[in-house]
């Protein structure tokens, strides 16, 4: 990581030398890991870049950051607000500006000027800018929380508007938001977002909430403008009785909007438009809109022209100023909930005369969107569902038990639109999701058309990362699934399931992380969810359960559970590079530690809680696994203390994970079976995957799990064994095992699930629960970094270096996969056919690569030697294998199979 007080900066103008522009360029440049963001309010913002280049083995020596206060004084090279000057550095990631202090609203226009290691210039990027958020509570320029006050059960949404002028031509405008729990902004009957978004997200409401910014320049008009809102009651709100007790959520309350909307003139000075008493407040057709329950749209109650200018709202009230809510208002990180895909009906039926079953082909989070001509008054009901029932029907008893008896009966997963009777109509809903692959549409007076359907999918609008196919369709069907799972269960939080529960469960998302990490760009996802758990955590340290809650699931010690707050931490470390946010949550991971290391009674963990759960067969003890996972929390946060420099925390630490291994072996390995605990492939693998085993056991317990693996010829384990038994296996060398665990096509396992039917990944082995959970997630992760080969090496954080480990096993005839890292795109492809073992590699400027062979036999690029090859390092043999270090490039490797 690059500390900035090493820097050595040397002023701003810089001899001009050769730029060698033909071969390296500087792109994708990226503040806090955004492009062209316009919400920071980090007071140091991160920068960072890639390059591009042609040559192998590039890398970069040297780079200078400009930054100004405006593009005109960029481009005339006067950097008014920072200069880092010529620094010498190899890094292009997590790079902290230094310059001036930046105000509320500051924009910063910024470019990279890079030189190799022979101070060779590369052609400068191209500028790129980043705004500052609003820093203060000031800058909310005395803005207020208004809504429309009204019981809260049933209330319809609440509709606020605002008329205000504009006096001249606009240089800049910004919206700055807050709607809880969502709003749905308009200027001048215009979106404000540039897609369909659920904003701003999701927080335990009494610590923080989070508001937007949304660029409206092109919107706002000189003269007579007007700003609208729907508000929508989300997860603020939750008027819906389920388990979980949302609806006694201490920082419940009716829908509320805070706002502001600055408006820079061209020829100077700014006004703001404000919530405030003065914003008009109505009803409209949204009669009930609910997180479990969905919506419900009278679309003759429409208000035509509502949010436009001169609409006449004589007849509307002011709008109520409403308590603020006690959190701290801050910008939202993450990308917005948005509909990232629609999905075309495969098919539609009639099992019951008027009931028509609409199947999309395809399990997801969402909703319909209908496109119907009815008379007048017609009611049309969707009720969304997972599977169907013999009688093809759907069946919802799996999911619906969860939500509480009411009366009247509280609808689930449903929407209802009314019609207005005005020829075509189209519709879909706002403020809610569910989980689901069929519609059930009852209502319609005549059997519709397939086309009248589409579906929405809706989750956090993350870009993809990394790619995965081989020549299995099994397994690419798993991928897929996985895929759809993820961003299924990517709802702001990482969730568990989109359909009964939508819960943050702490178990589910440490399991996924880094499958979400190797397959999207989820770092600000993750950051905004340990911001989450640092809100969760209570002074003694505990967690709970599901993050955010409302209560639920609180005052408990879950470890292999809580251990996601210092998991996630420390993926983003590994994944991305970030040090900060090891930084930022320092004290707060140290604390949980401290908390749990409490409860030790001769080293391990002794109480119950929950561990590796629904497994197939063999249940493992959960203070195993607790134990365990104390074990790596307590290196987690020894090794981020050597990284923030905190020698004597790390002291304190290492001697925490040494007291736990010594108490786990002695409590756990039994001397006559050789084996820890029951022996069953969670333990095992649990205990050589944290490093628990010491070194003399390790061959007798991971032969213990081999003997396990291949007497029951399938997988026995919950959620916990399922990622960690594949890793062990293919790590020792039985890559032919794990396959045949995540390939076996009887039932346990992956591939009975695809067998099945499934198009997303389920809960449990039997498939009688939910069939939309991630938390066997991790084989992806898995394909990616162990078939197809790209590989994190832990002792490089942010895949500066990587590791290069292709898998050909079984019947697999080809591999490939990609990965978008933090310094460019890593590919990996192989093939073998009957001239031999072949792999194409690009490895990004700026980044080295282990590579080992999966065959002993000589290694050649185009007929020339491994050893010859330019960009090849050093090669050598160990274990057999033949062992390449490279430099950055695009490489073609070819290898007879040798002995098999």
């Amino acid at each position: 990581m690059v500390l900035l007080c090493a820097y050595a900066l040397i002023g701003a103008r810089l001899s001009p030398q050769a730029v060698d522009t033909s071969t390296s360029t500087v792109n994708e440049l990226r503040c806090e890991y955004q492009t062209d963001p316009i919400n920071i309010d980090q007071a140091h913002p991160r920068l960072s870049w890639i390059i591009d280049s042609g040559k192998r083995s590039w890398r970069q020596g040297t780079y200078q950051v400009l930054v100004a206060s405006s593009k005109r004084a960029l481009d005339a090279g006067n950097a008014d607000l920072w200069d880092s000057g010529k620094v010498k550095s190899a890094e292009t990631n997590q790079i902290e500006y230094s310059g001036l202090p930046l105000r509320s609203r500051q924009q910063c226009f910024w470019r990279v000027r890079v030189w190799d290691t022979t101070d060779r210039e590369s052609k400068p990027s191209k500028p790129s800018h980043w705004e500052m958020g609003l820093l203060s509570g000031r800058d909310w320029m005395g803005s207020q929380w208004i809504g429309r006050q009204g019981p809260a059960a049933a209330n319809p949404a609440p509709f606020l508007r605002k008329d205000f002028k504009v006096t001249g031509p606009v240089r800049r405008a910004r919206i700055y938001a807050c709607g809880l729990g969502y709003a749905d902004l308009s200027l001048n009957g215009r979106p404000v977002a540039k897609s369909d978004e659920r904003d701003p997200a999701y927080t335990d409401f009494d610590k923080r909430v989070l508001y937007v910014a949304y660029d409206v320049t092109r919107l706002v008009k000189q003269g007579e403008n007007a700003i609208g809102a729907v508000l929508g009651t989300g997860w603020f709100d939750v008027h819906d009785k389920a388990t979980w007790n949302f609806d006694r959520a201490p920082w419940r309350g009716r829908p509320r909007l805070r706002l502001v909307l600055a408006i820079d003139y061209v020829k100077g000075g700014t006004e703001t438009v404000v919530s405030d008493r003065s914003w008009r407040s109505t009803v409209g057709p949204i009669l009930r809109d609910g997180i479990y329950t969905g919506e419900v749209y009278d679309a003759r109650k429409e208000i035509p022209g509502w949010n436009t200018p001169k609409f006449d709202a004589s007849a509307w009230s002011p709008a109520d100023v409403m308590p603020a809510p006690k959190g701290k208002l801050c910008a939202r990180v993450c990308p917005p909930v948005a509909i990232g895909q629609t999905i075309t009906a495969k098919a539609i039926k009639e099992p019951k005369p008027g009931v028509f079953i609409v199947d999309f082909g395809q399990t997801f989070s969402g909703h319909v969107r209908i496109q119907l001509r009815e008379p007048a008054g017609t009611k049309v009901t969707m009720r969304y569902s997972e599977r169907l029932g013999a009688d093809g029907m759907i069946e919802r008893g799996q999911i619906e038990q969860f939500m509480a008896k009411a009366t009247p009966p509280q609808p689930f997963q449903s929407d209802t639109y009314v019609c207005k009777g005005a020829g075509v109509e189209s519709w879909e809903q706002r403020f809610s999701y569910s989980g689901f692959r069929y519609a059930e549409v009852t209502g319609l007076t005549k059997k519709p058309a397939i086309s009248a359907f589409q579906g929405r999918f809706v989750h956090t609008d993350m870009e993809s990362a990394g790619s995965f196919e081989c020549s299995s369709e099994l397994l690419n069907k798993i991928q897929w699934a996985t895929r759809y799972s993820y961003l299924s269960n990517a709802q702001s939080i990482p969730t568990d399931c989109p359909q009964r529960e939508k819960n943050g469960w702490t178990g589910d998302a440490q399991l996924a992380a880094e499958a979400g990490l190797m397959n999207f760009r989820s770092e600000t996802f993750y950051t905004k969810w340990l911001d989450d758990l640092q809100d969760n955590q209570r002074r003694d340290g505990r967690m709970s359960v599901i993050v955010p809650t409302g209560g639920w699931g609180s005052g408990g010690r879950n470890p292999a559970w809580d251990s996601a707050y210092p998991i996630v931490a420390n993926d983003l470390y590994l994944y991305r590079g970030d040090k900060r946010v090891l930084a930022n949550h320092y004290a707060y991971l140290s604390r949980y530690v401290d908390s749990l290391a409490t409860e030790l009674r001769d080293g391990v963990l002794t109480f119950d809680s929950l561990g590796d759960w629904v497994p197939w067969q063999t249940e493992t003890p959960s203070q195993y696994t607790s134990t365990a996972y104390l074990f790596m929390d307590a290196r987690i946060v020894a090794n981020a203390a050597r990284l923030l420099g905190k020698s004597e925390d790390a002291v304190k630490y290492d001697a925490l994970a040494e007291r736990v291994n010594r108490g786990f072996n002695a409590h756990y390995f039994d001397e006559k079976t050789g084996t820890y605990s029951n022996g069953s492939q969670t333990a095992c693998s649990v205990a050589l995957y944290f490093g628990l085993v010491p070194e003399p056991r390790r061959a007798a317990v991971l032969d213990t799990l081999v003997k396990n693996v291949t007497s029951q010829g399938h997988i026995d384990t919950g959620i916990l064994g399922a990622k960690y038994v594949i890793r062990v296996l293919t790590e020792a060398g039985r890559a032919d095992l794990a396959y045949n665990l995540v390939s076996r096509k009887e039932q346990p396992g992956w591939g009975w699930w695809i067998g099945q039917g499934a198009t997303t990944l389920w809960e449990d082995w039997k498939g009688e629960s939910s069939l939309n959970h991630i938390m066997f997630g991790d084989v992806s992760n898995w394909f990616i970094q162990w078939i197809a080969g790209i590989g994190l090496d832990p002792s490089s954080p942010g895949f500066s270096h990587i590791s290069i480990q292709p898998q050909p096993v079984a019947d697999l005839k080809w591999a490939r996969a990609t990965y978008d890292s933090p310094h460019g795109k890593i590919r990996s492809s192989w093939q073998i056919d009957s001239t031999g073992f072949h792999l194409k590699l690009q490895v990004p400027a700026n980044v080295t690569a282990t590579v080992t062979m999966p065959f002993p036999s000589d290694v050649t690029e185009d007929g020339i030697a491994a050893a010859d090859v330019d960009g090849v390092q050093a090669v050598r043999v160990k274990g057999g294998k033949t062992v390449l270090e490279i430099g950055s490039g695009d490489y073609s490797f070819q290898m007879s199979l040798g002995r098999r």
